[in-house]
């Protein structure tokens, strides 16, 4: 099938397109969507700007959408990208969904208004297993950003590797940190892995902490050669 997937950039969307690609579908488009509210309750937003790069990085175009972010509001504009989509030829979108149901039964139903499927290849994925699988294939993923007990500043910009899921199971078991940051407990930016063609390299960045959250924001970055 020619699919799209709807890409944020982080582990999840990465891992959408690692699927797509696995189940030999012609991914023709990224589908990023920008909020301009930070809040925004269906959309990814720390380091959203980097898709682009990220776009190059994996050789599959981006369709880039702004968004007022506004609650509700939000789900128009994603269902006039899914129009422009169906337009071009598309027949499915891929998304990274692992338990939300509030963001996987939307996209859903724009899906069956549109007349495009949805496709979410890990939903209900046991979490550990999945964190396991996303550094064992050899995905580097940066956390961007903590909201959660247990998680300083010390984790933004950190990469996911067998001792961080060590790390995030003893906050699982103290805190109830989720796993696979389910619960907004964490946001992740995909820098290489063994479906990108160059990775990439920040090379300017700043954390920003309040309290007891924070970002890591890139300033700028480039693509290496691989």
């Amino acid at each position: 099938m020619d699919v799209a997937v709807l890409f944020s950039g982080g582990k999840d969307s990465t891992m959408a397109v690692y699927a797509a690609l696995e189940a030999k579908e012609d991914v023709k488009y990224l589908l990023s969507m920008k909020s301009r509210n930070d809040e925004s309750y269906m959309f990814h937003v720390p380091n959203i700007h980097v898709t682009d790069l990220l776009s190059e990085a994996l050789d599959i175009p981006i369709m880039s959408v702004e968004t007022d972010g506004v609650k509700e509001e939000e789900l128009e504009d994603l269902k006039a990208a899914f129009v422009d989509l169906k337009n071009l030829g598309i027949e499915a979108i891929y998304t990274g969904a692992l338990y939300s149901v509030y963001q996987k039964s939307r996209i859903e139903k724009l899906g069956d208004e549109v007349g495009l499927k949805i496709i979410s290849p890990y939903w209900h994925i046991d979490e550990l297993e999945y964190m396991h699988e996303i550094v064992s294939l050899g995905f580097k993923i940066m956390i961007c950003g903590v909201a959660a007990w247990g998680l300083d500043e010390s984790w933004l910009g950190r990469i996911i590797d067998e001792k961080t899921i060590d790390d995030l199971v003893r906050l699982n078991e103290k805190y109830h940190v989720d796993i696979a940051f389910e619960g907004g407990e964490a946001e992740t930016l995909a820098i290489d892995g063994p479906i990108f063609k160059k990775r990439l390299e920040i090379i300017k960045y700043k954390k920003e902490w309040h309290l007891d959250s924070g970002v890591f924001i890139i300033e700028d970055a480039v693509l290496r050669e691989k």
